[in-house]
């Protein structure tokens, strides 16, 4: 049955997920958002969208990714004593004064003892698993027609072999690299070893520049080189994650193409990297906000976008997969686009906010980019108080949510902090008067006295997780005794076990089932902001034990069978295992 317990390779211009026995189940070509050429992830049916190397008589696998890198080791062992080595990786290291991430997959197949017997079979899909391309082949590599794109597999192995899906005997290693249309200027098997090191190298050299705390730096660092693969080079942008429609929960129906970026979401991620010291990211995500805020021109600002920026992602069901398990629907596109999220304008203006501030960056905010930010601001200002979405993009109600309005303070809070860093004496005040007068109104209408705590709506009596980032955000002090109240409330209302749901009322679907992993990462941050680290950092090893065998993490958690639901690799969950490590680690020098 499939499971999430798959691994992601990627180079920051495609990315793909390998089970356990070495047969990529996911990849997108040629962006993340592309066609998903391998798509066997979501199909019932084994006859195509996959990339197999199958081991005669195979009785067991070992999988680990090769120490601080994205490059992905599996061993096959048979039951005769032969055993091989394949390695995967997508390339990525400096060439010629730039960043080499072509459009590619290599995969590196090496015997290691007996007489291991392989069988090659590559069957990529295309037009959304509907059917599989033409094929042709020339004297070293093979080449897969479609319409919208063309693959190329070149490799020293042979090409009948892999056309007839006939099991042969490895004696040695082959090379198989799929990528563009294009001939390779060396041979297969040089090619792929120089590209391993190059890329083993730029991974490591990459680690090496993290900022890691002194506990869990092994679930930190795989987090960051998750978060990175995440990261579209190209535009900058950060897709939520790789997949599509992986289901929140059994036969929900809650299935969602998350291969977009999120502005919330990029938020907290360039936030956690900033952290970590991974500045480089963060730049290219500041240059997609800011082309993106440009567009706007003072007008609404939708919640998610292309990673090319484009702001039409209309969705669309798609007949040729059939889902996760047979659990369809399987969608292309996302209708959040169209939805209104007012909590936008805080997550654009927060992100912003490190280009006036961040002396480690190349180029730093001028009084130029603070004027295109405030019509962000006066656009925060003229919504704060009416009805949304929300964070939880809920398709049938709209609601004035505690969340956005905080965020609309936010956004008017860090203008004025950023024009009085400029200088700009009369702006900065006239910022911090709105962020003022959003603040007292907040407490005013989202506060409850007959609960004793803020609510997840203006003068409402429910609760959701997202107030737990009230203190996060810098709306409340952390020994504010209304935010100790609050996390109370959450605790009281929201937590399942070891688990905090986002909310437990029915929306649009029914009552949530299972249980949105990083706002249990909220609550431990809420508990050690409050002085509680013990439970804190209890709690916080209860979830790194959540995570799959690679250290990875979906976006949903079963609370009852701990298993992983919803699209994967999370990087809403990835964000809240960085940041909670970040903050529960002790320094080195407290360990002796």
């Amino acid at each position: 049955m499939k499971n999430l317990d798959l691994a992601l390779i990627g180079n920051c211009t495609v990315g793909a997920l390998i089970d356990e026995h070495a047969n990529i189940t996911w990849g997108c070509f040629p962006r993340f958002d592309g066609d998903p050429v391998f798509c066997s992830l979501l199909r019932d049916t084994d006859d195509y969208g996959f990339f197999a190397i199958e081991l005669a008589d195979c009785e067991r696998s070992e999988q680990h990714y090769l120490k601080n890198t994205a490059v992905l080791v599996t061993c096959l062992h048979d039951r005769h004593g032969g055993s091989v080595e394949i390695t995967d990786f997508a390339p990525r290291f400096g060439q010629y004064g730039r960043m080499f991430r072509p459009m590619m997959l290599v995969r590196r197949v090496k015997r290691l003892s007996g007489s291991p017997r392989l069988t090659v079979r590559l069957r990529p899909a295309h037009a959304d698993g509907s059917s599989r391309p033409e094929t042709t082949w020339g004297s070293n590599h093979i080449r897969y027609v479609a319409p919208s794109l063309t693959l190329r597999l070149t490799t020293d192995a042979s090409l009948t072999s892999i056309l007839q899906e006939r099991a042969f005997f490895l004696e040695d290693s082959i090379t198989l690299l799929l990528g563009a249309d294009e001939t390779l200027h060396e041979g297969a098997s040089e090619t792929g070893r120089r590209f391993l090191d190059e890329t083993t190298q730029y991974w490591r050299e990459w680690v090496r520049s993290l900022a890691t705390p002194y506990e869990w730096q092994e679930a930190v660092i795989r987090a960051a080189i998750t978060l990175k693969l995440n990261a579209y080079d190209d535009t900058g942008a950060i897709v939520a994650a790789m997949t599509t429609s992986i289901p929140e929960s059994a036969g929900s129906g809650r299935n969602w193409d998350y291969r977009f970026c999120w502005l919330r979401d990029g938020y907290f991620v360039i936030n956690a990297l900033n952290r970590l010291g991974a500045t480089r990211t963060m730049e290219r995500y500041l240059a997609y906000i800011v082309n993106i805020a440009a567009n706007a021109v003072g007008g609404p600002l939708q919640p998610v976008f292309g990673i090319d920026g484009r702001a039409d992602l209309t969705e669309r069901e798609v007949p040729g997969l059939s889902g996760y398990r047979g659990m369809g629907p399987v969608r292309i596109g996302n209708l959040a686009y169209r939805q209104v999220q007012h909590d936008v304008y805080g997550s654009t203006i927060l992100a912003a906010t490190h280009i006036f501030f961040d002396q480690r960056l190349t180029r730093l905010g001028d009084a130029a980019l603070f004027h295109r930010l405030e019509p962000l601001g006066e656009q925060a200002f003229r919504c704060y108080d009416q009805p949304d979405a929300g964070l939880w993009e809920l398709r049938g109600s709209a609601r004035v949510h505690t969340f956005s309005a905080v965020m609309c303070w936010a956004a008017c809070d860090r203008l004025s902090l950023i024009a009085a860093r400029l200088g700009l004496t009369e702006r900065a005040a006239y910022w911090r008067q709105k962020a003022q007068e959003l603040h007292a109104t907040i407490c005013l209408r989202a506060w409850s006295d007959k609960c004793g705590s803020f609510m997840s709506t203006f003068d409402g009596e429910a609760m959701d997780a997202s107030l737990l980032l009230l203190a996060e955000v810098g709306f409340l002090d952390p020994a504010d005794p209304r935010f100790a109240a609050t996390v109370g409330a959450v605790e009281k209302n929201l937590r399942r076990g070891d688990y905090i749901f986002r909310y437990v009322e029915k929306d649009d679907f029914g009552e949530p089932e299972n249980a949105f992993l990083v706002c249990t990462f909220w609550y431990v941050n809420a508990l050690a902001a409050l002085g509680r680290r013990d439970e804190a950092r209890a709690l916080f090893e209860k979830l790194l034990a959540c995570r799959n065998r690679h250290g990875l993490l979906a976006e949903h958690i079963n609370p009852q069978s701990g298993e992983q639901w919803g699209n994967f690799v999370q990087t809403y969950s990835m964000v809240g295992l960085i940041n909670a490590a970040i903050r529960l680690s002790i320094r080195w020098d407290q360990a002796f």
